[in-house]
Parts: C-alpha cells; sequence; structure tokens
C-alpha cells in the first residue's frame, strides 16, 4: 500500500541519496585494491580493504540518514498528518 494518493509527488528526494551509490560502486572498482601490499597485521590489502568498505558504507549510510532526516513532528505531506473530527 502507498504512503501518498495516485497522482502525488513524494517529497523524500534529496541529494544526498547520491551518496549511498558510492559504497556500491568503489568496492566493484577491482583494479583499485588487487594487491598485495601494503599489509596490516599480516593480511594483504585485498582483505584488509574489504573492511574498510564495510566502514565506507556504514559510514555513507549515517551520513544521508543525518542529512536527510525530517525533524521531529513534521510530516511529508498534509496528506499524511492525521485527520481532525
Amino acid at each position: 500500500m502507498a504512503d501518498t494518493e495516485p497522482g502525488t509527488r513524494r517529497s523524500d528526494h534529496s541529494p544526498w541519496n547520491w551518496l549511498l551509490i558510492l559504497p556500491v560502486v568503489v568496492p566493484l572498482l577491482t583494479f583499485v585494491f588487487n594487491r598485495d601490499k601494503p599489509r596490516l597485521a599480516g593480511f594483504p590489502f585485498f582483505y584488509w580493504v574489504q573492511f574498510a568498505f564495510i566502514v565506507l558504507g556504514v559510514g555513507c549510510t549515517t551520513l544521508v540518514y543525518l542529512m536527510t532526516r525530517r525533524p521531529s513532528g513534521t510530516t511529508a505531506t498534509s496528506a499524511d498528518a492525521p485527520k481532525e473530527d
């Protein structure tokens, strides 16, 4: 079930959402991190950079959430507001 009525536009579009592409695209660029050195605690670069991608994903998701959340008490549209009797 949709949250908005048909024909109305959603108001949750934000340029910050484009930042969520970064943690998807960067791990696909294997030529950047397909190497052995530098090593960290004996692990090759290829393996420990995978953990760095997790941190990148969490960081990007957190930043987008913080920048796009609505202040408490506000609604997206007037259609979402509770109806008065």
